[in-house]
């Protein structure tokens, strides 16, 4: 038995693959919301802004209201708040959910290395070689770098695809300068999320189906960790070091013995 005050649930790879609902993800959400128990949807994604997961997840089915997703780029908003308030100038690899945060935030998205105070890096599905330049060349000249997250991949229906850490490797192996990570397995995200979700970590439980990110992050939160067998790692034989403590088949089998876990 354990006490469970609140989850907070990855999405790719543990609600959904690509476009396609994992078995239960509706139920599970439904049931929470019945239950009105608190849960944030917590993603390293940083392409979509939380209108656009809203909208997403209702082509499945699932009703969520934006203010229950909380993304990487959320956390940018949340950080540079906390830290650089006021305007200041970024050059931005990444797609809309990034960029809306910086508006929100009041900086200027500039266009080259120059002017750039910041260099901000998420999933970016159109990288180019230019955006690549333009963001060594300002860290060159001394802008901060910033990434959402250094996710290597992320499931897909395909199978596994190159992730805003496949771009951030790139940028550091020229600059030799690792950047801010704010995403999982960052405590920086977690921070800000749990004070979103107004529970103690110790009862909040949170779901993935990553090792290196989502258990990662909650053992060393000292969280509830539940892994899910449905997106990165497929098999209880691929468990490694990191002993999560809880394996589920998928969000349905979670959602099936939650009540003998609460």
């Amino acid at each position: 038995m354990v006490e469970i005050r609140g989850f907070l649930i990855d999405l790719d790879g543990t609600l959904y693959i690509g476009d396609r609902p994992v078995a239960g993800a509706k139920e599970f959400v439904t049931w929470l919301q019945d239950k009105n128990i608190p849960f944030l949807l917590l993603t390293n994604n940083s392409t979509r802004t939380p209108y656009q997961v809203r909208d997403k997840l209702q082509k499945m089915g699932i009703e969520v209201n934006p203010a229950k997703i909380y993304t990487s780029a959320n956390a940018l908003g949340d950080y540079i708040r906390e830290y650089f308030p006021g305007k200041h100038g970024a050059f931005v690899i990444g797609e809309d959910g990034v960029k809306e945060e910086l508006k929100l935030c009041g900086w200027e998205i500039v266009d080259s290395h120059l002017g750039a105070e910041f260099v901000v890096v998420g999933l970016d599905q159109h990288v180019d070689y230019r955006k690549l330049k333009e963001a060594v060349l300002a860290i060159q000249n001394g802008a901060k770098f910033i990434a959402c997250n250094c996710d290597s991949g992320f499931p897909s229906p395909e199978g596994l695809l190159p992730g805003a850490g496949a771009i951030v490797n790139a940028i550091t192996t020229v600059v030799g300068i690792e950047p801010v990570v704010l995403g999982k397995p960052n405590d920086c995200i977690i921070r800000y999320a749990v004070r979103r979700l107004g529970t103690e970590l110790d009862k909040t439980a949170i779901v993935g189906d990553r090792l290196d990110t989502d258990i990662l992050l909650g053992k060393k939160m000292g969280m509830i960790t539940m892994l899910v067998l449905t997106g990165v790692v497929k098999s209880k034989e691929e468990i490694s070091r990191i002993n999560p403590d809880f394996v589920f088949k998928d969000v349905e089998d979670l959602w099936g013995n939650i009540f003998r876990l609460l």
